[in-house]
């Protein structure tokens, strides 16, 4: 999403300038139709990436170009639109998601380690949009396992993220069910509600789904820098081991399972907080101290159920706690998540596209 709407930002800025550019500024014919370039980068860029999706976009795109009257304006606009998706999506190319999977496992002979192959151990060597490297937010390590942070944190989610928890209320397990999906389609909705606010512009709503694509992006590269840097285990592996946690010998549950499947990837930081903590920040520092509207979503996982909240806080509060509900994550984790998402999302904020027409 963020190659999408980086692709859809550059586009609009191109033909209606009020930003500097990501990359240098695409030329674009006087009169070029700004709604056929951002039908077409949108086009463009989740063909590429979403090739089994082809019918469902070719349909949105053509809905899109059926609303724009015939001409130079709208043939050149495609143009500019095309241009920002291949630069984009060249990018994409060449950032170092893809190469080699060098993760080791940390084990001892005769010991069984998991047979899956860990997912996005090659993220902390892409190129970041706006950060200067994956690890320049890097958190310190998680809590050792003799302090009472550790202690607190097991016990907790031990209670509350068994699958058939009695401790966790209905309302926990509502939320817990709501934020197991993990994709853009629950966070970008959030959005929605600061792009309609009365006064915003075309150029204005194309800057932030950018910011907010780039901020949630770096913010999972500088994540997975953490996680394979720190290899921390997850609930499922701690709660049925005995060891010692805060001084006090945890014993071991071997029929403890998690309500929700655990993430192939080291537990620390909370990936699901850094992205919720990125969106935040990019939330709060576009609307300058302005009230914050009532923001909202929903999720394939919980059908029927929307979700809202007044403050930002509240926002990312549920998501670090769902984390917890679901038995995924631990409560240091999901504070350290959010701080580091925060970090990113201010920085976007303050380097991405300014304003070129104070």
């Amino acid at each position: 999403m963020a190659v999408v709407q980086v692709a859809v930002f550059e586009a609009e800025n191109a033909i209606d300038p009020h930003y500097a550019s990501y990359q240098p500024r695409i030329p674009a014919p006087p009169g070029a139709s700004v709604d056929a370039a951002i039908a077409a980068a949108n086009r463009a860029t989740l063909a590429a990436l979403m090739p089994a999706e082809k019918s469902a976009i070719e349909s949105a795109y053509q809905a899109a170009l059926v609303r724009i009257p015939d001409g130079a304006p709208k043939a050149d606009g495609i143009t500019v639109g095309e241009q920002a998706a291949a630069r984009m999506l060249a990018r994409a190319a060449a950032d170092g998601a893809v190469g080699p999977d060098n993760y080791q496992w940390q084990t001892i002979p005769g010991r069984y380690v998991p047979t899956v192959i860990p997912v996005s151990a090659t993220w902390p060597r892409r190129k970041p949009w706006v950060m200067e490297r994956a690890s320049q937010f890097r958190p310190g390590p998680p809590p050792e396992l003799a302090s009472a942070v550790w202690a607190r944190d097991l016990q907790e989610v031990r209670a509350l993220g068994a699958k058939n928890s009695s401790a966790r209320t209905p309302e926990q397990t509502e939320i817990a069910q709501f934020w197991e999906d993990t994709r853009p389609l629950v966070y970008y909705p959030v959005l929605r509600a600061v792009a309609q606010l009365p006064g915003r512009t075309l150029a204005q709503n194309a800057r932030l789904y950018a910011a907010a694509g780039m901020a949630m992006d770096d913010a999972l590269i500088a994540v997975f820098d953490a996680k394979y840097i720190y290899n921390f285990w997850r609930p499922i592996t701690a709660i049925r081991l005995e060891h010692v946690a805060g001084g006090i010998n945890a014993t071991a549950d071997p029929t403890w399972t998690p309500f929700v499947t655990t993430p192939m990837h080291p537990e620390y930081p909370c990936a699901h907080c850094v992205v919720a903590g990125a969106l935040g920040a990019v939330i709060r520092e576009e609307l300058h101290g302005r009230p914050v509207p009532h923001l909202s979503s929903t999720s394939p996982t919980a059908p029927g159920v929307v979700h809202g909240w007044d403050s930002i806080d509240s926002f990312v509060d549920e998501v670090r706690m769902a984390r917890i509900y679901d038995g995924v994550h631990y409560r240091n984790s999901t504070e350290v998540g959010a701080r580091v998402g925060t970090s990113v999302g201010v920085l976007v904020q303050q380097r991405f596209a300014p304003a070129t027409d104070h």
